[in-house]
């Protein structure tokens, strides 16, 4: 019997239906496609409430933004103590604490015994677009590496960094120039050697002319792609080499998910910079760029910046959340709670012949679904068929991968066993139904 699942209507219910016919007369067509036919009313820890009163347990945590939960307490305490004091000023004309507050912390946080800078911006691309001008600057150099499979955001730039093509890219171009994406190493997407890459990407780009290799550690939407033994550590030795800055996409990564503040430091890689955004503000707009000082305080005043960039209610936000993940001891509980995701997905994978693969550091933990084990042809329509029959059930878990083929975990440290416990059941229930009609 559900003890967290509460479903007391069909999904989605009536008024949910009503609030899907006026978005669709007024809000842009491409916004206007949840992975939740059910809205909002509610949310809090890992369970979400919709306008019919149907409660839902959310492993998708707002897309990777609520590490600490819907609605921790303490942040939202934040928040409300922020707006009551001041909203906004803008940093670089009237100064606050709150902003320096969260440099600070992010600061000691980051890998490196060197001197740190930090910048705050609105949202993760905006952090990959800036350490990119960052890195342009400091070396004089205007190539850009990336990986295929990578996802770095939709904006020009970012966008030209991501590599699926639909629907981030096409009929959007003329894109950035000097990209070049090189193959991103994983044992079960094999592609090249570690040792062979270094020369790979000389055939590709004169490294002289690389300003940055911006990698994510563990991939995000390219389906939570863990790499090779040896492939962060390698591109740390060939950029060194080539005068070529280091920069750490931990957008998805970072905040505590993979048992380490940022998952960066599960290799012991030391990146040049590091960009964080998601759940470093529980949601709230706000990202960050962690620099050598040496490198970030180059650059000219007023290079870098907005309007909005570390507004002070999303500073209060992303202190707070600092000080939960250390209080509440959630790089712990990211390492136990990937310990039972994996208990429960390799024990399905045993019984599914659908699981190709089960991957991942901490609670960042994904399946990839394949037609057949030996050829790992992707299982795109079988995922989408699992992902809606869990949503109709009330648990709301979130694709992933360039094929569509993976589900990932996005869900909150603050996750009850019990609960991950109830929607591992909903979600098997769908998997062993895909499998049987395959």
């Amino acid at each position: 019997m559900a003890q967290f699942i509460s479903l007391k209507t069909a999904i989605p219910g009536p008024k949910s239906l009503e609030l899907s016919k006026r978005e669709a007369a007024v809000v842009a067509a491409p916004m206007c496609d949840a992975l939740s036919p059910a809205w909002i009313a509610e949310g809090h820890g890992a369970l979400v409430t919709d306008v019919d009163g149907n409660t839902f347990i959310d492993l998708t945590g707002g897309w990777g933004c609520m590490a600490v939960g819907h609605s921790h307490p303490r942040v939202v305490a934040a928040i409300k103590d922020q707006a009551d004091h001041f909203l906004h000023t803008d940093f670089t004309s009237v100064p606050y604490e709150a902003y320096v507050a969260v440099c600070e912390k992010l600061a000691r946080l980051a890998p490196g015994t060197f001197e740190k800078s930090v910048a705050l911006f609105n949202s993760g691309a905006e952090a990959i677009e800036n350490a990119v001008k960052i890195a342009r600057h400091t070396t004089g150099r205007s190539g850009v590496v990336v990986f295929d499979r990578a996802f770095h955001g939709r904006t020009l730039l970012t966008m030209t960094m991501t590599h699926k093509a639909k629907p981030y890219k096409v009929g959007f171009g003329p894109f950035a120039s000097d990209v070049y994406r090189m193959p991103f190493i994983t044992s079960y997407h094999p592609t090249i050697e570690v040792n062979e890459w270094e020369k790979l990407l000389t055939t590709y780009v004169d490294p002289s002319t690389v300003a940055c290799i911006v990698v994510e550690p563990i991939q995000g939407e390219g389906g939570f792609r863990v790499p090779s033994d040896g492939f962060l550590e390698m591109l740390r030795e060939v950029s060194r080499k080539y005068g070529i800055l280091l920069v750490a996409d931990e957008i998805q990564t970072g905040a505590g998910r993979t048992g380490k503040f940022f998952s960066i430091e599960n290799w012991n890689v030391v990146p040049d910079m590091i960009c964080s955004a998601k759940s470093l503000a529980a949601g709230m707009p706000l990202s960050a760029v962690i620099a050598r000082k040496d490198i970030m305080d180059q650059l000219p005043g007023s290079s870098i910046g907005g309007t909005y960039v570390g507004n002070p209610v999303a500073c209060r936000a992303a202190s707070e959340v600092i000080d939960i993940i250390e209080d509440e001891h959630l790089l712990e509980r990211a390492v136990a709670l990937g310990t039972l995701i994996r208990s429960h997905w390799n024990a399905w994978k045993d019984r599914y012949e659908i699981i190709g693969d089960v991957r991942g550091i901490g609670a960042m933990q994904a399946i990839e679904f394949v037609k057949d084990r030996a050829t790992r042809e992707p299982a795109t329509q079988l995922n989408g068929e699992i992902i809606k029959e869990c949503v109709r059930n009330g648990v709301l878990v979130a694709g992933s991968g360039i094929y569509g083929n993976c589900i990932r975990m996005l869900v909150s440290l603050e996750i009850t066993d019990a609960q991950l416990t109830e929607a591992f059941g909903v979600m098997e229930t769908a998997v062993a139904r895909a499998n049987a009609s395959r």
